[in-house]
C-alpha cells in the first residue's frame, strides 16, 4: 500500500493538487498512510477523525443527511468528502464511514460490515464512490481492506 500511496503523492505534487480526509471507521488510517510518505506535506492539508455523529456535523455534514440516510450510508460519506474538501480548501476530499463488526445502538444500520467510500473532486464538482464489504473478525484486517480500496479508487481517479 505504501508504494501506491507514494504514486498518489507524486501525482498530486505534479498536478499541484491537494487532499484532505474525514474518516470515521478507518480511524485516521488514510491520513497515516499519506503521512508515511516523504513530501506529503506539500499535498496533504488536513485530516479529521469524526467517529461521532456530533463531530461529523461540526465538520459540515448536514444533520438532515445523517437523520434521513443514517451515518452508515453513501450519502453521509459523500457529505463528508465534500465538507472536508471545502473546510480545508483542498482539491480532493476523502470521506469514509461504515460499520466494522460492531453493532452501534445509537445508529441504525442496513448492512453490517459495509463501508462507504467517497472521493470528492472539488475542481470537477464530481463525487466518486465505492462500497466495500468486510468479513474478517479482526478489525485491523478489515481496515486494511478498506484502505486498499481507497488507494485503488484514488489512483483510478488520478490516472
Amino acid at each position: 500500500m505504501l508504494e501506491d500511496m507514494r504514486k498518489i503523492i507524486r501525482i498530486l505534487e505534479s498536478q499541484k493538487k491537494t487532499v484532505a480526509t474525514m474518516e470515521s471507521c478507518t480511524g485516521g488510517g488514510v491520513a497515516n498512510l499519506i503521512t508515511n510518505v516523504g513530501g506529503a506535506s506539500d499535498v496533504f492539508h488536513f485530516a479529521a477523525v469524526t467517529y461521532s455523529n456530533e463531530y461529523k456535523m461540526k465538520m459540515g455534514v448536514p444533520k438532515e443527511i445523517i437523520e434521513k440516510y443514517t451515518v452508515y450510508s453513501q450519502e453521509t460519506a459523500d457529505a463528508m468528502s465534500q465538507a472536508i474538501s471545502e473546510f480545508s480548501d483542498s482539491n480532493y476530499g476523502i470521506g469514509i464511514t461504515g460499520m466494522l463488526n460492531v453493532i452501534d445502538p445509537e445508529n441504525p444500520v442496513d448492512a453490517k460490515n459495509k463501508i462507504y467510500i467517497s472521493i470528492y473532486d472539488r475542481d470537477q464538482k464530481k463525487v466518486y464512490q465505492r462500497q466495500v464489504e468486510v468479513h474478517e473478525f479482526i478489525r485491523y484486517r478489515n481496515k486494511n481492506t478498506v484502505l486498499k480500496e481507497i488507494i485503488d479508487l484514488f489512483l483510478e481517479i488520478l490516472n
